[in-house]
């Protein structure tokens, strides 16, 4: 008995509500600039010198057994010693399974969307929408789309400017300049850094250190976390130096370097069941780029044993170039984004799985609380700016930008700003050039204005930093672990990424006092008469012909529609 067409046209209309245009595609500023960008030229700097390639071995053991962290004196939420146990004492049980997703390079409508095709249709369990940590570097970035990146509440980390292998001062100052003069990123909300190629040094991340940047996140935890000695240590600092990478580079570990209140989040390796060459970690899809299916299982597997274990981070490290789609004469990877889709979707259907910014990640292990307690954490928390919807700033947020970027046309890559084209490009020599005076004048963020509220037409902050209101739209945990899943899941398989935008998503409190009515009753009633089907007959022909999801037809989520 298979479901009928009604009841399968009823749930396609249940779960794939009709696309609106994405955010920066209607204004012109996308296709107009990315056709100036080579993807070839992209993928060939992010690929240069096998960036992000796991290479490094395993701590050794007596690295590990030499380091000296006195958890009495090394406290949170300023200091924390490297450990694999979770942080502030908590069981595995009691602890998030956090899955960090990072993005290295540039910013453009390419990537971006590449992000999205992963992204945009999920939340967190709390409702919240997905964030992630962007390490920019400034080669073909388009600097809007850094700023309506950020606004959205995803973290903007630095990269350097050029992409180096041994970046100085200079390069690193650099870029938060030019990031905070082009593209209003406050400098204060440029925390992180990760160096090019991952080959960082003792001297490297001293100079961060001095900077006054909260952390690093270069150094690679090499074995797996079911290993006698591994090295996959939650977030540390390096009050008494590094413990990863550690047979890698010179004037690390064994209590170097000291850099008190300075953190390493380490980048985890994912491992296969081979016993050679089985250690992944930016980019695992491109290893095995032609079998999909060994790279999902592999990850799964990895997963599996973070989440059985003592919870450390699962990463998820990208060059989003190499998952972009509609590049004129390039194969889109369509394979390779339904796979981490399919991971995704697999792993979000696991109870108490969050994916995180490094940003999140940090401000939890700071002030770790029990899932429990997740309500009271504002680590993992959302919210958004509070703008009359009359107010026209060229912002980075839809519908009140409109109009009013401005084009920067360098022959090399033109890109688009709020804050008035320079005359000529950021330089390591020069990362802030004077002003074009042909245009009106646009004025850059003052250090008391929020990003959201500066109008740099204007030359006025719609509000101080002390009153910008904003609203918390993250919605309560379940109590007792109850609906600790997330949600919004690549339900119908769609990764264009121009088309893919957030679904509504219904939500029903906990004590069921509300009831949802978002969803009409005579779809719930046509997804019951498929789930029955699916039970009748077996489910391999409606997950095979339609992606349908059968976790909706737990007695959890029925329990919660009906």
């Amino acid at each position: 008995m298979r479901p009928s067409l009604l009841a399968l046209a009823s749930i396609f209309a249940l779960l794939n509500p009709q696309p609106s245009s994405a955010h920066g595609h209607g204004n012109g500023r996308g296709l107009e600039l990315e056709g100036c960008l080579g993807r070839r030229d992209l993928t060939s700097f992010a690929r240069r010198g096998d960036d992000g390639s796991a290479t490094a071995g395993s701590t050794p053991a007596n690295a590990i057994s030499t380091y000296k962290c006195d958890p009495n004196t090394c406290k949170l939420p300023n200091c924390a010693c490297a450990s694999t146990d979770a942080p502030g004492g908590l069981k595995p049980e009691e602890t998030p399974m956090f899955i960090v997703l990072t993005a290295d390079d540039a910013i453009q409508t390419y990537t971006t969307a590449a992000i999205d095709s992963l992204v945009k249709r999920r939340s967190n369990p709390n409702g919240c929408d997905i964030k992630m940590t962007y390490f920019t570097s400034l080669a073909y970035t388009n600097y809007s789309l850094v700023t309506e990146w950020f606004v959205k509440g995803n973290e903007i980390a630095d990269h350097s400017m050029t992409h180096p292998e041994l970046p100085g001062a200079d390069e690193i100052k650099g870029n938060l300049i030019a990031l905070n003069a082009l593209a209003g990123i406050p400098l204060s909300s440029i925390s992180g850094f990760r160096f090019p190629y991952l080959n960082y040094s003792a001297e490297g991340l001293t100079t961060l250190h001095e900077l006054g940047f909260t952390y690093d996140s270069s150094a690679t935890a090499s074995s797996p976390v079911n290993a006698p000695t591994t090295d996959a240590f939650w977030p540390y600092t390096l009050d008494y130096g590094l413990v990863n990478d550690c047979s890698t580079f010179e004037g690390i570990c064994y209590g170097e370097p000291a850099l008190p209140g300075f953190w390493e989040i380490p980048m985890y390796a994912i491992f296969d069941n081979r016993t050679e060459n089985n250690i992944h970690l930016m980019d695992p899809w491109l290893d095995e780029i032609d079998n999909p299916a060994f790279t999902l299982q592999f990850m799964k597997d990895t997963f599996t044993a973070h989440y059985n274990g003592k919870r450390q981070p699962f990463g998820l490290y990208t060059h989003p170039i190499h998952v972009a789609t509609g590049y004129p004469g390039v194969k889109d990877p369509i394979a390779i984004i339904n796979m981490i889709n399919q991971f995704l979707d697999w792993a979000q259907a696991q109870p108490n799985v969050w994916i995180v910014s490094n940003e999140q990640l940090l401000a939890w292990v700071r002030d770790p609380v029990p899932t429990s307690q997740l309500n009271s954490s504002p680590a993992l928390r959302c919210s958004t700016p509070d703008l009359p919807e009359e107010a026209k700033i060229c912002n980075g947020m839809d519908g009140h930008e409109d109009g009013l970027l401005e084009r920067c046309p360098f022959e090399d890559f033109p890109f688009f700003t709020c804050y008035g084209c320079p005359v000529f490009p950021p330089t390591v020599e020069d990362p802030n050039p004077a002003q074009d005076t042909s245009s009106q004048t646009r004025y850059r963020l003052p250090a008391n204005c929020s990003t959201a509220f500066w109008d740099p037409i204007g030359n006025t902050c719609l509000c101080q930093s002390g009153d910008c209101s904003f609203s918390d739209v993250s919605r309560p945990i379940g109590a007792n672990g109850a609906n600790l899943t997330g949600g919004g899941t690549n339900v119908d398989g769609d990764t264009s990424t121009a088309s893919a935008v957030s679904t509504a998503h219904s939500y029903t409190p906990f004590n069921h006092a509300g009831r949802s009515t978002t969803v009409s009753r005579p779809l719930l009633l046509s997804l019951l008469v498929v789930c029955i089907a699916m039970t009748l007959s077996g489910s391999a022909f409606v997950l095979s012909s339609l992606s349908f999801p059968s976790f909706l037809c737990s007695w959890t989520s029925l329990h919660q529609f009906f």
